[in-house]
């Protein structure tokens, strides 16, 4: 079931490479997220001493929860194997990468999982190029519908 997802991430950003990630949250966290109460267009990953965490995610409270409730944009910390992670700081280290969350979801098992992606920001002839290329693939599909 995915929670959330970040459309523009593709059109910004070349992603090369995606990873899942697992996230630390909190009870009311999970069952906000439950209800797809979640936002993650502005959100990144970045590295606060050995661990990654994911900044800037808008989780909203859950409305039932008493008054201790969650804060809505805290950095959650994102859990991975310490090669991917040590794997991921060097690519960071790097000028121009960036590690973006593509999408939020449950796994088969009920466990909140975060796609994350690892990319390099499109200049914009780029994206012209992408829009482009998505509009010609459009057509064609009309065309072959069309004809069959």
């Amino acid at each position: 079931m995915i929670i959330a997802e970040n459309k523009k991430a593709r059109y910004n950003y070349e992603i090369i490479e995606t990873i899942e990630a697992g996230l630390v949250l909190k009870g009311s966290e999970v069952k906000s997220l439950r209800q797809k109460k979640a936002n993650i267009s502005d959100a990144y990953a970045t590295f606060h001493k050995k661990e990654l965490m994911l900044t800037n995610m808008s989780i909203e409270p859950y409305e039932k929860s008493t008054v201790f409730n969650h804060e809505t944009k805290r950095p959650r910390k994102l859990l991975l194997h310490r090669k991917e992670i040590d794997k991921l700081k060097g690519k960071l280290a790097e000028k121009g990468w960036v590690l973006v969350p593509l999408k939020v979801y449950f796994n088969q098992r009920q466990k909140v999982k975060v796609l994350l992606g690892l990319g390099k920001g499109k200049k914009s002839f780029d994206k012209r190029h992408s829009i482009k290329e998505r509009d010609i693939k459009r057509d064609t599909e009309r065309e072959m519908k069309r004809y069959s």
